[in-house]
């Protein structure tokens, strides 16, 4: 059954919430000059010249990283030319899609700032030139850089307050150096570098939803100069995983309650587990709960006696050094005046409180073809019967996505294996994602198909 033919049989609109366009770099080129001048331009070819090979694939430390998919020209070409993207959605089974970037994401992490503020605006004027007048079925997404708070919040107000762009994407893991030059990842929320909070708030006045892609390609293991998949395997889970614990732990979902935060690319497995390890570590170390860790309680008698009673005659003889320390960690309690509520920072105060950030807040984009998928509605498995947010993100432009008209028949598998019913399947390809876009901008698909089809984001998109 071709995707045409599957998407006559079912009910509700499909967005695709992770979609990817491929950039024409040479008319970049020219935007960037346009934008920063000749001798940033020439600085920007320098830095394409070191990093891509002709097709744009990525150059490792000793061989090219083939990341495009190549054999099939017209799904290369379909997500490179925005009209042929627009002719071909229905192809796919899709009504709307948002389209974020593919070389994009990779200035995000370039270290010259001045190239990159540029690069980055030269790219948003390029996403809104390229998509005139075929944004009601596809929504490009704005490149906002966090590597500084006045850097996210001037893109912002170009991107979103002058071009228009509705939707925006960052990467949630910002690598920096400290004093003695040592790398560190800042995860944007707890400990980060940066007081974020202007950025949030200025998300919120913009009615914008802060997404996330970044990747976690040299962390750890994550170093084989030879090996793409090594070092691919999890990356994405593990880049996401760190700013959604750090936002939450941070406190930055409490404190903004009606914003949305969206995760791409990661799957939803890693959420399912992060959910259920919170609300154990919650249970367990909470600010009353951690006391019961407390050297102060420390029974030191009844520890005398039971030495005595069960000791072997070396512990026996060894006692008083054992008490002796227990002692000394007593007093040291008592003169501890540190916080040991490792809470206090993220605003919970009760188990609820986390099932209701993940309920409200979190989003998950999902590949079609992982069958984890399954997880985020496996509410008999999950802790208070919780469902995750998880929605339909189909990767085309990328390599792990072979033949574009196939990626809504990958998620119906689902539906025929009997791990999504047609109520989830639902929430998966549309109900997830507009209520994400709709409850923090309700007008986002006024002037789009969704709303021309009789279906409002706000009405339509409930669980």
């Amino acid at each position: 059954m071709d995707a045409r033919t599957l998407r006559s049989k079912i009910a509700h609109p499909i967005i695709d919430a992770d979609g990817h366009l491929m950039e024409f770099i040479p008319v970049i080129v020219e935007t960037v000059c346009e934008i920063g001048g000749k001798d940033t331009q020439l600085k920007f070819e320098k830095y394409l010249a070191e990093t891509l090979n002709a097709s744009g694939h990525v150059l490792g430390r000793t061989r090219v990283y083939w990341a495009i998919p190549e054999a099939h020209t017209l799904d290369r070409m379909t997500v490179t030319l925005p009209q042929l993207t627009y002719e071909r959605l229905p192809e796919m089974g899709v009504d709307f899609a948002l389209l974020y970037p593919s070389f994009g994401l990779t200035v995000l992490s370039y270290q010259d700032h001045e190239l990159r503020q540029v690069c980055t605006r030269a790219l948003n004027t390029y996403y809104a030139r390229s998509y005139e007048g075929m944004r009601d079925r596809l929504e490009p997404v704005a490149l906002i850089p966090l590597n500084s708070v006045d850097e996210a919040l001037e893109e912002l107000d170009y991107a979103v307050g002058t071009l228009g762009l509705k939707a925006i994407v960052s990467s949630g893991v910002i690598h920096r150096k400290n004093h003695d030059d040592r790398e560190w990842i800042d995860t944007l929320g707890i400990d980060s570098a940066y007081d974020y909070d202007p950025v949030w708030a200025k998300c919120a006045a913009y009615q914008v939803v802060p997404s996330f892609h970044g990747v976690g390609y040299g962390w750890g293991t994550r170093q084989s100069p030879e090996n793409y998949v090594y070092n691919h395997l999890g990356s994405f889970a593990a880049a996401q995983e760190a700013v959604c614990r750090s936002l939450i732990m941070g406190g930055v979902c409490r404190r903004f309650p009606t914003l949305k935060f969206n995760f791409l690319e990661g799957g939803v497995s890693w959420a399912a587990q992060l959910y259920a390890d919170l609300l154990g570590h919650y249970e367990k170390r909470n600010k009353d709960s951690v006391q019961k860790c407390n050297p102060e309680h420390f029974d030191i008698d009844l520890c005398s006696k039971l030495i005595d009673a069960y000791g072997p005659s070396e512990m026996r003889e060894a006692k008083p050094a054992y008490l002796d320390i227990a002692r000394l960690q007593k007093a040291r309690s008592r003169e501890d005046k540190a916080s040991h509520d490792d809470f206090h920072l993220s605003g919970i105060d009760r188990p609820e409180d986390i099932v209701e950030v993940f309920t409200e807040q979190l989003f998950f984009g999902c590949e079609a073809d992982d069958p984890l998928n399954a997880l985020a509605f496996n509410n008999t498995l999950l802790p208070y019967s919780l469902s995750l947010n998880a929605m339909f993100a189909s990767d085309i432009g990328h390599w792990d996505v072979p033949d574009m008209k196939y990626v809504l028949n990958e998620a119906w598998k689902l539906v025929e294996k009997g791990l999504f019913n047609s109520d989830e399947f639902r929430k998966f390809t549309f109900g997830n994602v507009a209520k994400m876009l709709s409850s923090v901008n309700p007008g986002f698909f006024a002037d789009t198909c969704i709303a021309s089809a009789g279906v409002d984001g706000a009405r339509s998109c409930t669980p």
